[in-house]
């Protein structure tokens, strides 16, 4: 069954965001992953939700998030991610 990965963000620094945005689908390509939805919030129509965009990446199953989350490739990143923005990334399986 398909897994996904949701991530909530809310961007600190625009420029860092792209260099790390533009590096991240090379290491989900790799677990056959693919990035499903990316945008920016319009409303929050119930509750709260601080976060101002949002990624929607779809796995073929759940082995393939957690290898993608613990590979090499995108561990690396984590730094870059954590300097462009406040990031909460969520697994989720269908």
């Amino acid at each position: 069954m398909a897994a996904y990965v949701i991530g909530h963000i809310t961007i600190k620094d625009s420029q860092k965001w792209a260099e790390y945005r533009d590096q991240v689908p090379a290491t989900v390509v790799a677990w056959g992953g693919q990035v499903v939805f990316r945008g920016r919030r319009m409303a929050v129509f119930s509750g709260q939700h601080p976060f101002t965009d949002t990624v929607v990446i779809q796995f073929p199953d759940v082995g393939a998030v957690q290898a993608w989350h613990e590979s090499a490739a995108y561990q690396a990143l984590i730094p870059l991610r954590n300097q462009a923005a406040d990031v909460v990334l969520v697994g989720y399986e269908s």
